[in-house]
């Protein structure tokens, strides 16, 4: 099974730049959500604010202290008006963005297939945009590699 290779190159972000931090934890492996840079903390990483995450009390924005290596800056807009079976792609869903490939379509909406959970779901093309990495300072398409 394919997996996305992960390659941040960790730059500094200055307070009230947007983000996306991708997750390392389990269940949320392959997301990505999207932040505001409260705080530069040097080498312990960034203070971040999410802008659809809460806290558990639900009183307001999740705040919380995020790795260099999880920050990148948010893509740039998706010039894709259709995708094709196999694209690598991120779906908007669960409050983040996920990662996946499109295995089908029916009108304007899309099969996408997730290899981290194996569930398959049918998203509207206004909730998906091409799956691009951060690397060496530059945006790329999605390179992926065999597990194994």
């Amino acid at each position: 099974m394919p997996s996305i290779r992960v390659n941040f190159n960790p730059q500094r972000f200055r307070r009230g730049d947007l983000v996306e931090v991708a997750s390392a934890q389990e269940g949320f492996v392959g997301s990505y959500f999207e932040a505001t840079v409260v705080a530069d903390l040097g080498k312990d990483g960034y203070l971040v604010q999410y802008r659809t995450l809460l806290k558990d009390d639900f009183s307001g924005p999740l705040r919380e202290v995020v790795s260099a290596a999880e920050v990148r800056p948010r893509p740039p807009p998706d010039p894709a008006e259709r995708y094709r079976v196999y694209d690598v792609v991120d779906a908007f869903d669960n409050e983040g963005w996920w990662w996946g490939r499109i295995t089908g379509r029916s009108g304007d909406s899309y099969s996408v297939f997730f290899e981290t959970t194996g569930d398959e779901i049918f998203y509207h093309k206004n909730v998906l945009r091409t799956h691009q990495e951060w690397s060496d300072g530059r945006w790329s398409l999605a390179m992926l590699i065999p597990i194994g």
